[in-house]
């Protein structure tokens, strides 16, 4: 589609045409096409839609993208398609994008899936690695220069490398077989397609000040973290501090799960989120 200003927007979605709908916030560096729970959609008559976020995938850049931009965009993205209610998942590096969805009023209700926190938060900073400490230091420094190196430097197999180096045992379980490795390779390539900027971008929006007020998010968000991530960019305290922010959050911490909860827990994702919405 074609958005107000003449972007193309691009997106990949499954599940039946006339099912409530999902917009699926993806990952660092994804584009839509790697989806999740696409084996439940039928079961639960859900549509799951996965833009590919400006300058990722096919979707044209958007010259200053922030959350506030990405959420008029999905508005927009709703008219068109007649989307009503909507309701949004948000993975990784995709939850403060699915929060500015939440908190624009677009959305009935949200999952965050192991979710990158709002790692600036004071309950959370000491608790951060010292490489993320330095990345945060460095946007807050100079956020013009972070995001040109990163543009300049980052690559889909260097991506790779990254998450396959940060996921503990668990997760290596899932990402390392050989469908999903290829599947999730796939979608990396897609979101470097036109480079690295829009990468760039993401990671100063999601690592940067989050112009979002958390605390007056008044629909249901589900939050769900596998004990077993090792990611130290999603959340230091597996979600504890964000589901306190918010006025109605519901957590889940799964003991024996890792960051691929998206995938292995897919359809409890799912059946959750819906069940916010009144029954028919």
């Amino acid at each position: 589609m074609r958005l107000e200003d003449g972007r193309l927007l691009h997106w990949y979605e499954w599940g039946p045409a006339a099912g409530t709908p999902i917009i699926f916030c993806t990952g660092a560096a994804m584009s839509g096409w790697l989806g999740f729970g696409t084996d439940c959609l039928v079961e639960h008559n859900l549509r799951l839609l996965a833009p590919d976020r400006p300058g990722l995938g096919q979707s044209d850049p958007h010259p200053n993208k922030t959350l506030a931009s990405w959420a008029d965009d999905m508005w927009q993205f709703c008219a068109f398609n007649r989307l009503d209610p909507v309701l949004t998942v948000g993975f990784s590096q995709g939850a403060p994008f699915a929060l500015a969805l939440a908190a624009s009023g677009l959305v009935s209700a949200a999952a965050i899936v192991s979710g990158q926190d709002d790692l600036r938060h004071p309950n959370l900073r000491p608790l951060l690695y010292p490489d993320v400490e330095g990345m945060l230091a460095a946007i807050e420094q100079d956020p013009t220069k972070f995001e040109q190196d990163m543009a300049a430097m980052a690559t889909a197999e260097g991506f790779w490398d990254l998450i396959i180096g940060m996921s503990g045992e668990r997760d290596r379980l899932l990402y390392e077989s050989p469908d999903f490795a290829t599947a999730y390779r796939e979608t990396l390539q897609q979101g470097f397609a036109q480079g690295a900027s829009g990468y760039a971008r993401d990671l100063v929006i999601a690592m940067g000040d989050w112009p979002l007020d958390i605390e007056a998010i008044a629909i249901p968000v589900d939050l769900w973290y596998g004990r077993q991530d090792t990611s130290p960019v999603h959340s230091p305290d597996f979600g504890a501090t964000l589901a306190a922010r918010l006025q109605h959050a519901t957590l889940t911490v799964a003991e024996n799960e890792g960051g691929s909860i998206l995938w292995t827990q897919s359809g409890d994702i799912l059946r959750q989120l819906k069940s916010h919405l009144p029954h028919p």
